[in-house]
């Protein structure tokens, strides 16, 4: 498996080594000793969560400011643009987001760690996004930034505006987030 730092060093992508022949394909998609070894502390996930979104949904940028989840996500068919953006006051990249294009083809990984907002824009006519959480989920402490934040500035591969739930259309800009420490 190929790990990588991203611009922001918490954010890792894991590329797993892919053996395929005219049978199809087999690659090991989750090792829990690769998986710690890499992002540097023990973890436990305690929910698995499945999405189905058709093109030109946007989903986020979601985070929970208690029981604050950890993600570890990928696309088991089509392709989407995952979004992180730091959230933690503390952390010389507050602010900043990084993006990388998850699809059933390439079969990256993302991990996205607690103190992060988290979305993702769907590419192809339809996707199936996975996650797997270090936290279950808890509604009263789910929060949206706003996908558009022009402080924030993400780069969003669109054409037009994206398909809003009625909840992300309600984010709120970076300013008037609740952020972590």
């Amino acid at each position: 498996m190929n790990v990588t730092r991203l611009a922001i060093p918490d954010i890792i992508l894991f590329e797993p080594r892919v053996f395929g022949d005219d049978r199809g394909f087999f690659f090991e998609s989750y090792n829990q000793r690769v998986f710690e070894d890499a992002i540097g502390r023990p973890v436990m996930f305690v929910q698995d969560n499945h999405s189905r979104s058709v093109k030109g949904v946007l989903r986020g940028l979601h985070y929970q400011v208690q029981q604050a989840q950890g993600k570890l996500v990928r696309v088991v068919e089509g392709e989407v643009f995952d979004v992180a953006v730091d959230l933690r006051r503390s952390s010389p990249t507050f602010g900043k987001w990084v993006g990388t294009h998850l699809s059933a083809e390439n079969k990256r990984q993302l991990w996205i760690p607690e103190g992060f907002a988290h979305g993702f824009v769907v590419l192809t006519e339809h996707a199936d996004f996975l996650y797997k959480t270090t936290e279950f989920y808890a509604p009263t402490y789910e929060r949206c930034l706003a996908w558009n934040d022009p402080h924030v500035a993400i780069a969003w591969p669109l054409s037009g505006q994206p398909c809003l739930s009625a909840k992300d259309k309600e984010g709120k800009m970076l300013s008037d987030c609740e952020c972590f420490d």
